[in-house]
């Protein structure tokens, strides 16, 4: 935790830095009022009500619930309450509001799914109204400023979490555990801590000591791809092929004594075709003999071709073949899609879109 970062020990002083984080980003004209309580506790089984008043008048009150952590599995019955806490409210314009010290992406996720409304001491929030007609969308911090270094931050980073990631998506559950370890080649302990912690981020549901029911594919690769990347995760080189990309994958299609598999951009042409490729992006275990054999040009600047050397054997498990060249899965393809440059989000958004569409001719 910076210096600059508010202790906020208390949960009165999480709500009163959040309202006012609140307040500065309101319209002009808008009025927020105490309404019943300023303090957790002291509401009808609400921590806090909270009053909003339009420019025109027409008001609304947010009933308030104020955590200083927040983990997404236990949202069900967080949000189950608030709305209890609603519906026995006097006021006839009742919205409830979720306020916590920290909200992490998976969190606010979820609440946005639903419809909820948060906000959080770091800036993070969605408030939405129909009536008065209100949205404040902003972004604050990305991870916790409050944590620790004695509370290690649960992550997807390292090959391990990879296998058990790319299981979980590539194959239909239900699974158990010890078919999950068998299925992605993680080690026991292993998958157990990420099926934990993909648990505590909703991503996954398990029956106690039973199988894995439901997998959250989409949110599980999204969440993914904030630990791994194409080009932050391997080491990458750069190339020119001077014939462009229909030549370069003419000679891969050629290629027999080095393994490789192409992602990104071209792989996704199999699936759902975006716009004319403009970079290359490939696995290989040994880039130079590829960029050889491919008579490829390293270049500093102006690459059209990406090799990377990876670590992570993952990227190679489940591949398929696109006018003989082999590909990676549709599951690594939109991952190094959603963490590339350029229009590459916006194509890995097209390639999950059709394997939202699609579920039976990719997951297994």
């Amino acid at each position: 935790m910076t210096t600059s970062t508010p202790q906020l020990d208390r949960d009165v002083d999480v709500l009163r830095h959040v309202i006012a984080l609140v307040e500065e980003r309101l319209p002009g004209g808008w009025l927020v009022e105490p309404s019943q309580s300023s303090a957790p506790g002291r509401g009808r089984g609400a921590d806090a009500l909270i009053k909003l008043v339009s420019p025109q008048g027409d008001d609304v009150t947010l009933v308030v619930e104020v955590r200083k952590s927040v983990v997404t599995r236990d949202l069900q019955s967080l949000v189950e309450q608030l709305r209890s806490f609603a519906g026995v409210a006097d006021e006839t314009r009742v919205i409830p509001l979720l306020i916590a010290r920290y909200i992490p992406a998976s969190s606010q996720a979820w609440l946005t799914d639903q419809g909820v409304s948060y906000a959080d001491a770091t800036g993070n929030m969605r408030i939405s109204l129909d009536r008065p007609a209100l949205f404040l969308r902003d972004v604050g911090a990305s991870k916790d400023p409050w944590r620790g270094p004695g509370r290690p931050r649960g992550t997807l980073i390292g090959e391990p979490p990879a296998r058990v990631v790319r299981a979980l998506v590539d194959f239909e559950p239900p699974f158990s555990v010890p078919q999950l370890v068998a299925l992605s080649g993680a080690s026991t302990g292993a998958t157990y801590r990420v099926v934990e912690f993909l648990q505590e981020q909703a991503l996954i549901e398990r029956a106690p000591r039973g199988p894995i029911e439901t997998v959250r594919w989409r949110r599980i690769l999204e969440r993914w791809s904030e630990d791994y990347g194409f080009l932050r995760s391997n080491t990458v080189r750069r190339y020119l092929q001077p014939r462009g990309l229909p030549a370069l994958m003419a000679g891969l299609a050629a290629v027999q004594d080095v393994r490789y598999a192409v992602t990104g951009s071209l792989a996704a042409q199999k699936w759902a075709p975006y716009a004319p490729p403009a970079a290359a992006m490939i696995y290989a275990d040994d880039p130079v003999r590829l960029a050889a054999e491919l008579d490829l040009r390293e270049i500093d600047k102006g690459a059209n071709v990406l090799i990377a050397t990876s670590t992570f054997e993952v990227v190679f498990e489940r591949t398929s073949s696109y006018e003989d060249v082999t590909i990676v899965a549709p599951s690594q393809a939109v991952v190094d899609l959603m963490t590339g440059p350029g229009r590459n989000p916006a194509e890995a958004q097209a390639l999950i879109e059709w394997m939202e569409n699609n579920v039976k001719q990719w997951r297994r």
